[in-house]
């Protein structure tokens, strides 16, 4: 199982990104297999934010666009959206300190802490993951 990173979405998403056709292929190709594809809400939440957003996008999306894209990933039979379990704080906690995870990486170590509960690779250009303990990560676009 993968859990994916909202910059791989937003990537496969901009045509004027240099990244765009690497993952927009890589993303499709995930969507058409049967292994499961996880999301999480606030990796939605972040495409909708930073994907309607004129100040990231030449061309942003309007917020019917980023809710239809985000729909037509959950229809896929292979896409289910992951939830914090009850052990969440205690992991989440766990990569907070041993990641040293402050300001914008608390959003990271929650990604981790949920893939680690899942049991899921989690799936980011991003390599601040590194400092993640315990947690497979990969960058399909390296």
């Amino acid at each position: 199982m993968i859990l994916v990173d909202a910059n791989i979405l937003l990537y496969a998403e901009d045509q004027l990104s240099p990244h765009h056709v690497a993952a927009r292929s890589w993303w499709d190709a995930q969507l058409s297999k049967n292994s499961p594809v996880c999301l999480s809400g606030i990796v939605l939440g972040a495409f909708i934010r930073i994907g309607t957003n004129p100040r990231v996008f030449e061309h942003p999306l309007s917020l019917d666009q980023a809710i239809s894209r985000v729909q037509s990933w959950l229809d896929q039979p292979c896409t289910r959206i992951v939830h914090p379990t009850e052990r969440h704080w205690t992991v989440f906690r766990k990569m907070l300190l041993e990641g040293q995870a402050v300001a914008n990486l608390v959003t990271d170590a929650h990604l981790a802490a949920l893939a680690v509960e899942h049991g899921c690779e989690l799936i980011s250009t991003d390599s601040d993951f590194s400092r993640f303990h315990g947690i497979r990560w990969s960058n399909p676009l390296n």
